[in-house]
């Protein structure tokens, strides 16, 4: 890809992705970060609704920059869900928005398979931005079955922070 090409590449999903973030309104502003006490709490929601519905999973929870602050697998989760449960939360805090956006981008095909070539972005829902006080602190990640019901794992795990 030349380089013109690839600035026109990257303009296009910038405004694509601002076009979804303006349908959920603007980004939220950074906070401060979440603190691991409160990153054991979320993933013990994640997990008790895993285990709920008999679904085996890993989550993982992130501050703002991505960073990872706590991390936990059930026994008999798949090997592969260890890093997509910490890459589905790193794109949640680092872009502002659930992984699912991005998801939902590529289903569509054409121009959206673009956000496959966006760097530091898994297109894969059970990423989501974790709020406090209006600004995220962190995001959480969970993976190990279908990426639906990672997504109501990552979604009940956001609700328990508020």
């Amino acid at each position: 890809m030349s380089p013109q090409s690839r600035k026109l590449a990257l303009a296009f999903i910038f405004v694509l992705l601002s076009m979804s973030a303006f349908a959920q309104g603007a980004p939220k502003p950074y906070g401060p970060p979440i603190g691991v006490e409160s990153a054991k709490k979320i993933a013990a929601v994640a997990l008790a609704e895993a285990r709920k519905n008999n679904w085996f999973m890993a989550v993982a929870v992130v501050d703002p920059s991505g960073t990872l602050v706590y991390y936990e697998k059930m026994d008999n989760t798949q090997t592969g869900s260890a890093n997509v449960s910490i890459e589905k939360a790193r794109t949640a805090a680092l872009f502002k928005r659930p992984s699912k956006v991005f998801q939902d981008a590529v289903s569509g095909g054409g121009p959206g398979l673009r956000v496959l070539g966006l760097r530091d972005a898994t297109p894969i829902e059970g990423g989501i931005p974790l709020m406090l006080n209006d600004q995220i602190v962190g995001a959480v990640g969970v993976s190990g079955d279908s990426s639906d019901h990672d997504g109501v794992c990552a979604q009940a795990a956001a609700d328990a922070l508020k």
